[in-house]
């Protein structure tokens, strides 16, 4: 008698689902992503640190990596006022972007298994299998749900209604720059550096990431820059996430339908703010957008035969520098635990282990993003404990090994 194939339903179509949708599919299961948005999801997402893992992630999925994968730095500088260097270390690594890592995964995932512009309304489950529902009627039926759909996740939403996202008191700017419109003395402070400056409960950093067309030769790359500031919650949060019709935009605002006002008042204040290098960049910077910084903590991920993974499961501050890797580690983890044990069971280990290793990340978030708050002193903005902190690489390894 012949095995049935076992079933995987992944919620999601971004970074996370494509890692686990890889893993199971290379371990032997049918596996179809369900992603609600209609076209590609090309142009999304920011710049990334590429640490061990995160390559460890790529080689599991089935990914191809090469150096075309980011752009090598040697270390990190922060800048004073002036533009000046006050404080430099040595850390070689790869950065790139969420669209170089979404690439390869796409292209090592079978564009047929991957169902796009349908999404989740509700799940049902019983001993034997899950059943997704779909927005347009339909539904599908397997013996695992992975609900890998992001920060706004409609899975946990079902799953913990209880849970929601809690802002951090800051938003964070960002935008890309091309290699080619930076002025000389810019590029040569900051572009082949992970840079930053620390201005009082304000950070921004920057760093350099493949082009378009995913290109790492020189002139030809982008500058991926983040900046933290300090938003009030009640009045000015709504007011920035508000566009020219006067529709308030609560889960994230277009980057055209920010209102110029905004975006002129934000360069104001580079201006009066950053050093020289970095109010270069902004005001270069075509189309800025920004995102409210949120924290959010699931109590529990294993349900029966559904399992939250990613940012679905754990939204943690972006100064962990984490996002992408924790997505790879926990499709690794939950790809080992099913070849391992049935589903529930599998689950519950996959809950046991990873929950406690999200709320980790979380606080850690919490921790890196306090002084932006105003809840640390001075001590805190130390810009070599800083640098090393945030997003640094903690195991040894080298760009060469890539």
């Amino acid at each position: 008698m012949v095995s049935r194939m076992p079933r995987a339903l992944v919620v999601g179509g971004s970074l996370g689902g494509l890692f686990i949708g890889c893993m199971l599919l290379r371990a032997g299961w049918d596996v179809v992503v369900i992603e609600r948005t209609a076209g590609a999801l090309t142009g999304r997402g920011a710049g990334l640190g590429v640490h061990a893992p995160l390559l460890d992630g790529l080689r599991r999925a089935g990914a191809r990596v090469d150096s075309t994968i980011g752009v090598a730095v040697d270390g990190r500088v922060t800048l004073g006022a002036d533009g000046a260097v006050v404080a430099s270390i040595a850390m070689p690594q790869l950065c790139t972007s969420w669209r170089r890592l979404h690439a390869v995964l796409s292209d090592a995932f079978p564009p047929e298994r991957l169902r796009h512009g349908n999404g989740l309304v509700g799940i049902e489950q019983d001993n034997d299998g899950v059943t997704a529902r779909l927005a347009d009627g339909s539904s599908l039926s397997g013996d695992l749900l992975v609900g890998a759909d992001g920060v706004r996740s409609t899975v946990r939403r079902l799953l913990l209604p209880e849970v929601g996202l809690s802002y951090a008191g800051y938003v964070a700017w960002r935008g890309y720059v091309e290699e080619a419109a930076f002025s000389p003395a810019t590029h040569a402070a900051i572009f082949l550096h992970f840079s930053w400056q620390l201005p009082e409960r304000e950070q921004i950093l920057g760093y350099p990431v493949p082009g378009a067309d995913d290109d790492v030769r020189p002139g030809r790359r982008y500058y991926n820059w983040v900046w933290y500031h300090p938003v009030e919650e009640k009045r000015e949060l709504p007011a920035m996430q508000t566009d020219a019709e006067g529709r308030l935009h609560e889960e994230g605002i277009a980057p055209h339908a920010i209102r110029p006002e905004i975006i002129a008042a934000m360069r104001r204040d580079a201006e009066a703010m950053l050093c020289p290098p970095f109010a270069e960049v902004v005001r270069i910077t075509r189309v800025p957008i920004f995102q409210p910084i949120y924290d959010l903590e699931s109590p529990r991920l294993a349900f029966g035969r559904v399992v939250l993974l990613g940012d679905a499961a754990f939204v943690a501050r972006p100064h962990v520098g984490m996002g992408a890797i924790k997505a790879a580690q926990d499709a690794m983890a939950l790809s080992d635990l099913l070849g391992q044990a049935p589903v529930p069971e599998a689950l519950r280990r996959y809950d046991a282990e990873r929950q406690p290793a999200g709320a980790a990340l979380v606080a850690e978030g919490r921790r890196l993003g306090a002084y932006l708050e105003g809840k640390r002193g001075a001590a805190s903005r130390d810009p070599v404990a800083l640098m090393h902190e945030n997003g640094g690489v903690t195991v040894p390894w080298t760009v060469a090994a890539v």
